[in-house]
């Protein structure tokens, strides 16, 4: 297989223009238009959870000629189809296979890698079992429920060798990577304080009342749940994982997972992370500040930005700020002549692809870290999880980036992790 290529200014401006456009099906006419990649070259890959964002997910693999769908998996039998007629169509045949149990199909030895976007109980437990498996995984955000989840994932993907990307792709979007290259390269001065942009709220634990199961068939129950504790079955947690806490991570883990990665990108704290969270005397999670031993702040805001996901990064020479859909505002606004530059040398030096997906697909072939890795991920994540239970607790914590630990805090330290439901257990 073929190490990552380094790619031109010119490459890169080609390749930020084709992200602007959504993920679309390439006929498979198209395709065979397309070079043919070398057997040797071609990645072989199985789907796990084809919903919304997996179907998106899915197409946007499609669109890499070397990539081939050979098998979907899904506990609910109308996205099994929906996702197997997508393959198909993509594929020109009707070899795709459909599962129900990710188990069977992850004993397939002719499978390379997995594209993951289960709803987020599912996340950490699909992706370790498919590492396991011997598959490289690209996971959907968030890497897991709670600290422990991420941790053990973190570990697999180290013990098992294997590829491991998440979903976090505004860390390869042109855009954010400008903003981030401006604090990275001093261009802003020394950097004081980073603002995350974060949905308000957590989920509560519900328990609604028992309806009859459908056939499992159409929807298995039991596989559906996983490693959460046992529910009777009510369509309501099937419709609304927003509303139900053993189905949704909550609001700093829906938008903190992009934007407090892409913070500690700018502030080259990727592989540790803060040491205090400080409870903002709220229920929602509205300015929670975290704070960095080098004297930098990460304050939490449901709003003051044009779009989604939007991260501010300030220091004592400028500022940049950019959210989904917006141009980047910089200051001063001289900054804006850097960003070519800043951008194309980030291609040149790193050797990486400006499309998250294709940065997987590279690492695949060539063996190393993708740029949103299991650790990295993790690393993020942390600041989810810890920021959830410092809300919880309602008050200050401490918490120790290399031991992932709260020094002295027995009542922190137990919120750490939980026990999966048997049998899925890590």
């Amino acid at each position: 297989m073929s190490k990552t290529p380094s790619f031109s200014r010119r490459s890169f401006l080609r390749r930020a223009a084709l992200l602007a456009a959504a993920p679309a099906i390439v006929p498979a006419s198209a395709r065979l238009a397309q070079a043919a990649p070398a057997p040797s070259e071609r990645i072989t890959m199985a789907a796990i959870g084809i919903g919304g964002r997996g179907t998106y997910d899915l197409r946007w693999f499609h669109r890499n000629p070397d990539v081939e769908f050979v098998a979907v998996c899904d506990v609910r039998r109308d996205r099994r189809e929906a996702a197997k007629a997508l393959v198909d169509e993509q594929n020109g045949n009707s070899d795709c296979a459909a599962y129900r149990d990710l188990r069977e199909m992850l004993e397939r030895d002719d499978i390379d890698a997995v594209l993951i976007a289960t709803s987020d109980r599912w996340h950490s437990l699909a992706s370790i079992m498919a590492m396991r498996a011997g598959k490289d995984v690209y996971s959907e955000k968030p890497l897991g429920m709670n600290i422990g989840e991420t941790m053990v994932l973190a570990e697999t993907a180290k013990e098992t060798g294997r590829v491991f990307q998440v979903g976090t792709q505004r860390r390869s979007e042109a855009n954010f990577v400008y903003i981030v290259e401006l604090a990275r390269k001093g261009y802003l001065g020394q950097l004081h304080t980073l603002t995350a942009h974060i949905v308000h709220g957590f989920a509560p634990h519900r328990w609604l009342p028992a309806q009859p199961e459908p056939p499992k068939e159409e929807l298995d129950w039991d596989l559906f749940l996983g490693p959460v504790p046992w529910h009777p079955y009510n369509r309501d947690y099937v419709d609304h994982r927003h509303a139900h806490a053993d189905f949704w991570a909550g609001g700093l883990h829906e938008w903190g997972a992009h934007t407090f990665d892409l913070c500690q990108f700018a502030n080259d704290t990727a592989l540790t992370g803060p040491t205090r969270f400080v409870f903002p005397g709220n229920e929602t999670s509205e300015g929670l500040l975290v704070e960095y031993p080098s004297g930098v702040n990460l304050t939490m805001t449901a709003g003051g930005f044009p779009g989604t996901c939007g991260v501010r990064f300030e220091g004592d020479e400028g500022t940049a700020m950019c959210a989904d859909g917006n141009v980047p505002e910089v200051s001063p606004v001289s900054l804006l002549g850097e960003r070519e530059a800043l951008l194309g040398s980030y291609v040149e030096h790193t050797g990486r692809s400006l499309d998250h997906v294709r940065d997987f697909l590279d690492c695949v072939k060539s063996r190393r870290d993708p740029v949103a890795s299991a650790e990295i991920a993790r690393r993020a994540h942390d600041i989810c999880h810890v920021g959830a239970i410092c809300m919880a607790l309602k008050r200050d914590v401490v918490w120790d980036p290399e031991t992932s630990s709260f020094p002295g805090d027995d009542e922190a330290n137990g919120m750490r992790t939980r026990a999966n439901r048997a049998p899925y257990v890590f």
